[in-house]
């Protein structure tokens, strides 16, 4: 564990967990490295200690050092890590950047309330068929934390994961909305049965749950983009549409079809996706650290 993180828990202070799949496969090279940091400096901002998580030589870090932070973001051995692959590639002293389901784990186990990420993973459109769910979701209905995303992205089946997630007993909160966000949609149409207006308040749904019993599963915050910085809809749905087609004629299936479409709306937005996610965890980082202080006052 990194030493500011670990201090910080001791005292009693504000720590926010980040991801590192988003850094090692989630955004080019060499911006990513540099969105990283900000996204660290962001925690930091709303008052916070960030504590970006991966495993680096076999070993579970809590909090990158720079170095560490750099050899996600710049090496070519560095796998994607879920929960299931955590203990594989611990025993081989490898490099794994930790997705949502890995980085919860890790996070809730070190002591850590709060995590900040992009988009959860979800239940994806043809599952009725390939039974293709992220493991993020399993993941949160074992984990006591709380997660600040913008949702899942619109192209998973965002119905049925809102489905899952209540099965699973995982409560969805919308922040300062009633309308689950799409991840580069402010709305993805998609309705939610809790608003909270206000980092105090989620504290507040958090303490319940524990003086409750009821936070052995996690608890998701959908923090939406402001319309304005929202992927422009008209384009979000010529993108979908065509890159859905575009997948379909070359044969892409199963776990191959996220990165596939994320690719595509990457290259025909000429970049305009790519801004709005970096835009989405900046947002959540900040709001994450808001709530992490008003959970530790």
């Amino acid at each position: 564990m990194l030493p500011e993180v670990a201090e910080a828990l001791a005292a009693g202070r504000p720590v926010v967990a980040l991801e590192s799949t988003i850094i090692s496969h989630g955004l080019p090279r060499p911006d990513n490295l540099r969105v990283a940091r900000e996204i660290e400096h962001a925690v930091r901002r709303g008052g916070a200690v960030p504590a970006t998580i991966a495993v680096v030589d076999g070993h579970a870090r809590i909090g990158l050092d720079d170095a560490a932070l750099e050899r996600i973001a710049s090496s070519d051995d560095v796998v994607k890590v879920s929960t299931r692959d955590l203990a594989v590639v611990a025993a081989r002293a490898g490099t794994g950047a930790t997705t949502v389901a890995a980085t919860s784990h890790l996070a809730a186990a070190a002591g850590i309330r709060v995590f900040a990420t992009g988009g959860l993973g979800g239940v994806h459109r043809d599952a009725r068929h390939t039974w293709d769910e992220s493991a993020d979701l399993e993941g949160l209905a074992g984990t006591d934390i709380t997660v600040v995303c913008a949702g899942v992205k619109s192209i998973l089946d965002v119905a049925a994961t809102l489905e899952r997630l209540e099965t699973l007993g995982v409560a969805v909160l919308g922040y300062r909305t009633t309308a689950f966000p799409g991840f580069y949609l402010t709305d993805s149409g998609h309705s939610l049965d809790w608003r909270v207006e206000s980092p105090d308040e989620v504290a507040a749904v958090m303490s319940a749950r524990r003086d409750l019993g009821t936070a052995g599963s996690g608890l998701v915050v959908a923090n939406p983009l402001p319309v304005d910085e929202q992927l422009d809809p008209g384009l979000h749905e010529r993108l979908l549409h065509d890159g859905l087609a575009a997948a379909d004629a070359s044969h892409v299936r199963g776990k191959e079809v996220t990165p596939f479409l994320l690719e595509f709306f990457h290259r025909e937005s000429k970049g305009a996706s790519l801004e709005a996610n970096i835009r989405i965890v900046l947002h959540n980082a900040e709001l994450a650290a808001r709530i992490a202080v008003a959970a530790a006052t």
